[in-house]
């Protein structure tokens, strides 16, 4: 049977069992005395038993009160405990992140954020998602992750981007190479040697292409490489350069490799915070993005 009492009949109810009077009640809860007899007295109405005995000079509890006190202590603190937790939540103190990252994102950037984010926030969990540029952003798009660290997303996806770093592209090669001398490298040497370019679906190839469709001696890559990690043993094996920007580095064993700046033109790989628009984030969500805008 399911017994219908409100919050505030229980919090009257305890605090008259409390305090053993109905005046000293109502002036700890700032009620009228009226008030709080009203609600003791529909409460009654409800169970169909009396709470409490009393006269002009004292309140007893009664049986059926006895029985319900430590209930309806539980109750209201099983309340406060929830609405508690409904407040670090929403001040942004507990929650789950779900972040998509890109490869190089999610090992030069997340791992310091998160833990130092951790540490202020012991209470908040995260979902650390790694995926190439395409499929990153898809992932914002569909809502399967909060936020992308990621390149800035095409005009006619329903994406908002709020830039964050400038990531410089470099010339990648290995270390007799006589180009690992240089202080500089113009792009047009990528048209002078066997070159590696990244796969289509990743966020390095549309930059490469760019910069080579401006060159006036044609690009032919040699190779595709399926990953940075994979293009740096592609390097160190002798079958050509390539361009990589500098975060992807942290993906790369550089033994025997070495990095040449890019020059005419220099070039960055823009990396900010990619989000759905119309979407409304989790405030922890909203307080972590601002952490790594610091």
């Amino acid at each position: 049977m399911r017994i219908d009492l409100s919050l505030r009949q229980l919090e009257a109810f305890v605090q008259v069992a409390t305090s053993g009077s109905f005046r000293q009640a109502a002036l700890q809860l700032g009620q009228s005395q009226p008030a709080l007899s009203s609600a003791i007295r529909r409460a009654e109405q409800t169970l169909g038993a009396r709470l409490f005995d009393r006269d002009t000079r004292q309140v007893r509890i009664t049986a059926t009160g006895q029985e319900l006190l430590p209930v309806a202590r539980r109750i209201l603190r099983d309340f406060d405990h929830a609405l508690g937790d409904l407040g670090e939540f929403m001040a942004g103190r507990s929650g789950r992140v779900t972040v998509v990252a890109l490869p190089s994102t999610s090992v030069a950037l997340l791992p310091r954020a998160v833990a130092a984010f951790s540490r202020t926030h012991p209470q908040v969990a995260f979902s650390l998602i790694e995926a190439a540029a395409d499929a990153l952003l898809a992932m914002v798009e569909e809502g399967r992750a909060d936020f992308g660290l990621s390149v800035r997303p095409a005009p006619h996806q329903r994406l908002q981007y709020r830039h964050l770093h400038d990531d410089p592209m470099v010339l990648v090669c290995r270390r007799d190479d006589p180009l690992a001398a240089r202080a500089s490298a113009p792009w047009s040497v990528f048209a002078t040697r066997p070159c590696i370019v990244s796969a289509p679906h990743s966020s390095i190839r549309p930059i490469t292409d760019a910069v080579f469709m401006r060159l006036r001696t044609p690009v032919r890559p040699v190779l595709e490489f399926p990953g940075v990690a994979a293009c740096g043993a592609m390097v160190a094996a002798g079958l050509g350069i390539t361009a990589l920007p500098v975060l992807a580095l942290e993906l790369v064993n550089m033994a025997e490799l070495a990095t040449v700046p890019l020059a005419r033109p220099a070039v960055t790989r823009p990396i900010g915070l990619v989000t759905r628009i119309g979407r409304s984030l989790p405030p922890v969500t909203r307080t972590f993005m601002d952490s790594l805008r610091v």
